[in-house]
């Protein structure tokens, strides 16, 4: 999917690009599979702040995805390939033989009039959902699931795909995009294939706006701020603090938060460092 920039007449176009939208064939929304979401702003049930510059966005209404794809043994056509404002992927609207229609992701090359299916013993081809065990060593897929029919977490947005690489007593190692190796069982399920819109990686903003249409609001340097307010506030002239990057309640940031006696620890086989298993 190609990239669309823009002419530069004005500051903020200059470095602004967006998609193409070449695959989109709908505009509007399956008004059954939508419904409202309220906005949250980084607050949590108590109603504290607890992701910092959260706020504001435009208005969405939001898509109920199939991550779970229960719809054994039904043959499914994708009518549409639609925009999702809630993600980076891609959407396609699957109608299926008994008349029901879901959204799932959408797979790269998966166009108009496809057909797909899920469920054990089904076909491994681009968009078929079924069993990791009974897939082929080297398949690329993607919305994996961690515990069998709890749906899709793993290799969700757009351009993500892990690979499998090995099977042993009833669990299949997968090779995740960041080199991590990781044992999931062989009951979970995941889509065969790409997830589409492969280019997001390529888009630029341009402009501060764009952000804030996304609900990201500015982030304030600490050195730029009173000392009242942050550890690394005040001092004459410009500083750099003194000290390593602090949270304004003096919390080191960019510290590993992983907790090392972790359950799922003794499922990664190699961690993100290539070459270090996680202890």
């Amino acid at each position: 999917m190609p990239i669309r920039k823009f002419k530069p007449v004005t500051s903020a176009s200059r470095f602004r690009s967006v998609s193409a939208f070449d695959e989109i064939t709908r505009k509007e929304p399956e008004k059954s599979l939508t419904e409202g979401i309220s906005k949250k702003a980084g607050r949590n049930h108590h109603g504290r702040v607890t992701s910092r510059r959260r706020g504001g966005g435009h208005k969405r209404r939001y898509r109920k995805i199939d991550f779970k794809r229960t719809k054994d043994g039904v043959p499914g056509q994708v009518v549409s390939i639609e925009y999702d404002p809630n993600r980076s992927a891609r959407i396609a609207l699957i109608q299926y033989a008994d008349g029901e229609k879901r959204y799932i992701l959408h797979t790269r090359g998966l166009t108009l009039g496809h057909t797909i299916v899920s469920g054990p013993g089904v076909d491994p081809s681009v968009g078929n959902c079924l069993p990791l065990g009974e897939m082929p060593l080297g398949t690329v897929v993607h919305a994996v699931e961690f515990v069998p029919g709890k749906g899709a977490q793993m290799a969700r947005s757009a351009g993500a795909s892990v690979q499998i690489v090995a099977k042993e007593s009833g669990t299949v190692t997968l090779r995740l995009p960041s080199t991590e190796m990781r044992m999931v069982p062989e009951a979970c399920r995941a889509t065969v294939g790409q997830v589409g819109n492969v280019d997001h990686e390529l888009v630029r903003s341009g402009k501060a706006g764009r952000s804030r249409w996304k609900g990201r609001r500015p982030k304030v340097r600490g050195v730029a701020m009173n000392p009242i307010d942050h550890p690394l506030g005040g001092g004459e002239g410009r500083s750099s603090g003194g000290r390593p990057p602090v949270s304004p309640w003096g919390k080191p940031e960019g510290k590993k938060t992983r907790k090392r006696r972790k359950q799922s620890n003794k499922l990664i086989v190699r961690g993100r460092k290539r070459g270090k298993a996680t202890k």
